[in-house]
Protein backbone atom coordinates (compact mmCIF):
# COMPACT_ATOMS: atom_id res chain seq x y z
CA UNK A 1 0.00 0.00 0.00
CA UNK A 2 3.08 2.04 0.76
CA UNK A 3 4.27 1.81 -2.86
CA UNK A 4 0.93 2.57 -4.21
CA UNK A 5 0.89 5.50 -2.43
CA UNK A 6 3.90 6.81 -2.88
CA UNK A 7 3.51 6.05 -6.83
CA UNK A 8 0.06 8.10 -6.60
CA UNK A 9 2.00 11.32 -4.82
CA UNK A 10 5.15 10.43 -7.32
CA UNK A 11 2.23 10.65 -10.23
CA UNK A 12 0.57 13.10 -9.51
CA UNK A 13 3.97 15.70 -8.43
CA UNK A 14 4.95 15.10 -12.16
CA UNK A 15 1.93 15.81 -13.67
CA UNK A 16 1.91 19.48 -12.06
CA UNK A 17 5.80 19.98 -12.99
CA UNK A 18 5.36 19.05 -16.26
CA UNK A 19 1.78 20.89 -16.77
CA UNK A 20 2.87 24.26 -15.17
CA UNK A 21 4.74 25.36 -17.86
CA UNK A 22 1.62 24.92 -20.26
CA UNK A 23 0.42 28.55 -19.18
CA UNK A 24 3.39 30.32 -19.80
CA UNK A 25 4.31 28.71 -23.36
CA UNK A 26 0.02 28.83 -24.66
CA UNK A 27 0.22 32.82 -23.64
CA UNK A 28 3.87 33.66 -25.14
CA UNK A 29 2.59 31.96 -28.16
CA UNK A 30 -0.33 33.51 -28.50
CA UNK A 31 1.09 37.16 -27.93
CA UNK A 32 4.71 36.61 -29.35
CA UNK A 33 5.66 38.05 -25.98
CA UNK A 34 8.17 36.98 -23.45
CA UNK A 35 9.47 40.09 -22.09
CA UNK A 36 7.99 39.21 -18.81
CA UNK A 37 9.78 35.64 -18.61
CA UNK A 38 13.21 35.89 -16.26
CA UNK A 39 16.19 34.71 -18.97
CA UNK A 40 17.85 33.68 -16.08
CA UNK A 41 15.30 32.20 -14.20
CA UNK A 42 14.46 30.15 -16.72
CA UNK A 43 17.99 29.51 -17.46
CA UNK A 44 18.42 28.15 -14.00
CA UNK A 45 15.30 25.76 -14.00
CA UNK A 46 16.22 24.27 -17.80
CA UNK A 47 19.54 23.06 -15.97
CA UNK A 48 18.11 21.91 -12.76
CA UNK A 49 15.58 19.73 -15.09
CA UNK A 50 18.81 18.60 -17.10
CA UNK A 51 20.71 17.58 -13.88
CA UNK A 52 17.48 15.87 -12.41
CA UNK A 53 17.31 14.46 -15.82
CA UNK A 54 20.85 12.78 -15.20
CA UNK A 55 20.24 11.81 -11.84
CA UNK A 56 17.61 10.06 -12.79
CA UNK A 57 19.44 7.73 -15.41
CA UNK A 58 22.85 7.54 -13.27
CA UNK A 59 19.91 6.11 -10.66
CA UNK A 60 17.91 4.21 -12.64
CA UNK A 61 15.06 6.05 -11.19
CA UNK A 62 12.99 6.45 -14.31
CA UNK A 63 9.85 8.14 -13.25
CA UNK A 64 12.11 10.88 -12.01
CA UNK A 65 14.23 10.64 -15.25
CA UNK A 66 10.69 10.75 -17.29
CA UNK A 67 8.64 13.36 -15.19
CA UNK A 68 12.13 15.60 -15.18
CA UNK A 69 12.46 15.36 -19.08
CA UNK A 70 8.99 16.06 -19.64
CA UNK A 71 9.27 19.04 -17.40
CA UNK A 72 12.77 19.77 -19.14
CA UNK A 73 11.15 19.98 -22.74
CA UNK A 74 8.36 22.07 -21.41
CA UNK A 75 10.92 24.69 -19.62
CA UNK A 76 13.09 24.63 -22.77
CA UNK A 77 10.26 25.42 -25.06
CA UNK A 78 9.58 28.95 -22.69
CA UNK A 79 13.20 29.52 -23.24
CA UNK A 80 13.65 29.19 -26.68
CA UNK A 81 10.51 31.35 -26.72
CA UNK A 82 11.69 33.95 -24.87
CA UNK A 83 14.67 33.53 -27.18
CA UNK A 84 13.04 33.74 -30.41
CA UNK A 85 10.52 36.52 -29.15
CA UNK A 86 12.84 38.82 -27.67
CA UNK A 87 13.20 42.44 -29.02
CA UNK A 88 16.34 42.79 -30.15
CA UNK A 89 15.40 46.07 -32.34
CA UNK A 90 17.68 48.99 -31.27
CA UNK A 91 15.52 51.60 -29.31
Amino acid sequence: MTGLVANVVGTLAALCSITSFAPQMIKIWKERDASAVSLKTYSLTVTCFVLWTAYGVLTTAWPVTIANACALVMASGVLAMKWRFSDTRPR
